[in-house]
C-alpha cells in the first residue's frame, strides 16, 4: 500500500505547480530555442562568436560578476548593521536597501549618470584623478551593484536575525577574537545564504538594461552590454540573430545557476550531516 502524505491535494497542486510554469516559463524559452532554428548552424555560430557579441559577453559577464561580489562583501556589512544593531534611522536605513527593487531602472540609469558624469557632483571630484566612471565599464559594475545590493541584504539578513548572538558571545569567552569569531561561526552559519543572494544578484545583473544604457554609453565593443546588443540586433529586424544571442546568454546562465545552486545543496547537506 502506498502511503499517504500528511497534507491533502499533493497531486493537484502539484499538477498545477508544472502547468504554471510551464506556460510562463518553459514555453517562452521553448519558443526562443526555435525561433533559432530558422539559422543553419553556420550562421547561428557566425551570429553569436562576432567580435561584437564576444565584447558585449565578456562585458556582460564580467560586469555582473565583479558587481555581485562587490555586493557580497558590502550586503554581508549591511545586513549585520541591520541585524546587530539599534541605532536612531534605523528603520529608514532598512527601507532605503529596498529602494532598487521599486525604483524603476531607467530612473537609477539616470541618476547615477548625473552623478558619475564628468560635471557630475561625484564625478567631477573623480575625473581629475583620472577616475572615469560614466561611460566606461566601471559605470557598468556600479549600476549592477546598485541593483543587486537588495538581493544580498534581504538573503542574509534573516539568517543573522535567526542565529542566536550567545553563540558570538560564546566564542569570545572561549578566547577567539573577533576575526576567528566571523570566519569560524558566522561565516559558516551564512554562507549558504550569501550564495544564494550572489546567485540572484548576479542573475539580477545579466538581465539588466535600464540602468546600464544610461551610464554605460553604449560604444561597441566598449560598453555595449548583452541585452543591448540583442535590442540592436532587434531594432534592424535580425530577429534570429537576436534569439541566437539570446540563446547562447540563456545557456551559460543556467549553467552558472545551476553550478551555484547544486554548490548550495552539497552545503546544506555537509551541514546536516555534522
Amino acid at each position: 500500500m502506498s502511503k499517504r502524505g500528511v497534507l491533502p491535494g499533493f497531486g493537484l497542486t502539484l499538477g498545477f505547480t508544472l502547468a504554471y510554469l510551464g506556460l510562463l516559463v518553459l514555453l517562452p524559452l521553448g519558443a526562443l530555442i526555435l525561433k533559432t532554428t530558422e539559422l543553419s548552424w553556420v550562421q547561428f555560430v557566425q551570429a553569436v562568436t562576432g567580435p561584437r557579441a564576444l565584447a558585449a559577453y565578456k562585458l556582460s559577464f564580467g560586469c555582473s560578476l565583479a558587481g555581485a561580489l562587490v555586493n557580497v562583501v558590502f550586503g554581508l556589512l549591511v545586513a549585520w548593521v541591520l541585524a546587530r544593531y539599534k541605532f536612531p534611522g534605523k528603520a529608514l536605513l532598512d527601507a532605503l536597501v529596498d529602494i532598487p527593487f521599486a525604483l524603476p531602472t531607467a530612473v537609477a540609469g539616470i541618476a547615477l549618470t548625473a552623478l558619475y558624469a564628468e560635471s557630475g557632483a561625484i564625478g567631477r571630484h573623480l575625473v581629475p584623478h583620472g577616475i572615469n566612471v560614466a561611460f566606461t565599464p566601471l559605470g557598468v559594475i556600479v549600476a549592477l551593484t546598485f541593483v543587486g545590493l537588495p538581493f544580498v541584504v534581504r538573503t542574509v539578513q534573516p539568517v543573522f536575525l535567526d542565529l542566536d548572538p550567545s553563540v558570538e558571545e560564546a566564542a569570545a569567552v572561549l578566547g577567539a577574537g573577533r576575526l576567528r569569531t566571523f570566519f569560524q561561526v558566522l561565516l559558516p552559519a551564512v554562507l549558504p545564504a550569501l550564495l544564494t543572494g550572489f546567485a540572484l544578484a548576479f542573475a539580477r545583473a545579466l538581465g539588466e538594461y535600464g540602468s546600464v544604457v544610461f551610464i554605460s554609453g553604449n560604444m561597441p565593443l566598449r560598453t555595449e552590454i548583452v541585452p543591448l546588443l540583442i535590442v540592436t540586433k532587434l531594432e534592424q529586424y535580425d530577429y534570429a540573430g537576436a534569439t541566437a544571442v539570446a540563446v547562447v546568454m540563456l545557456g551559460a546562465s543556467f549553467l552558472i545557476l545551476l553550478s551555484i545552486n547544486v554548490l548550495e545543496a552539497r552545503m546544506h547537506k555537509g551541514r546536516k550531516r555534522r
